[in-house]
């Protein structure tokens, strides 16, 4: 079974009051490099092999931030960068405030209506939750069972992951809150996708390290009753 965590950049001064996008040059500020160096250490405590990044600056600063906390702990995983990860491309919304674009009619079907949405001039929801979720799985496969690796994303493509993970609609992903710096995890098996954690910004992340391989239950089946968590031994 192959697990990923989800990981969104940290903040930017843009993040919030403003659509940031694809905008060129969107740096972490100081809370955001705060945000960044908190999720490194959490992640540091895991076997990560991989960290794939979408391009985009605050991205790569994010997921740089882990590479440097997992080289502390002795590990030397490989950086990837995804262009199918890549932020929404939000078009004529582009740098617009967030509270002017809540004026205009196409914000109520991104709220209500998410598949059906499509930015002026650029991205439909859909297409952004098509590339990405085959983005993920198509690395989870390639990174092999027992994996344990980073996507470093925006809100809006994690949050497309999370709901193709639970088994949701396109149309209730606006249900989901992945925060700033947020680490969601995932586990993918050939049966169905396990969503382990959402929009975590403190927890020990400790209990996601491959488990030791047991034969009690093939990897993809639930465990009836619940189960005693994913710490147990």
């Amino acid at each position: 079974m192959s697990t990923v965590l989800l990981l969104r950049h940290g903040l930017t001064a843009m993040t919030g009051p403003v659509l940031a996008g694809r905008t060129a040059g969107v740096h972490l500020d100081e809370r955001g490099r705060a945000q960044a160096g908190a999720a490194a250490e959490r992640i540091a405590a895991l076997p990560i092999t991989t960290v794939v990044s979408s391009p985009l600056e605050r991205c790569l600063e994010t997921a740089e931030a882990v590479l440097v906390g997992l080289r502390g702990a002795g590990r030397e995983p490989e950086l990837k960068i995804d262009e199918r990860i890549i932020e929404c491309g939000y078009g004529d919304w582009t740098g617009r405030p967030l509270k002017e674009l809540a004026k205009d009619p196409t914000w109520k079907v991104v709220q209500a209506q998410p598949s059906a949405a499509r930015f002026p001039n650029g991205e439909g929801l859909a297409d952004v939750s098509a590339r990405a979720v085959a983005a993920i799985r198509e690395w989870d496969a390639a990174l092999g069972a027992d994996a344990i690796w980073v996507a470093c994303s925006h809100g809006d493509v994690i949050k497309a992951v999370l709901a193709d993970a639970l088994g949701l609609h396109l149309d209730s992903f606006q249900r989901i809150v992945v925060d700033p710096s947020s680490v969601s995890v995932v586990r993918y098996t050939d049966t169905r996708p396990f969503v382990l954690r959402t929009n975590d910004i403190g927890g020990d992340l400790g209990a996601f390290a491959p488990p030791k391989r047991r034969r009690r239950r093939a990897d993809g089946d639930a465990t009836v009753g619940g189960g005693a968590g994913s710490g147990t031994v």
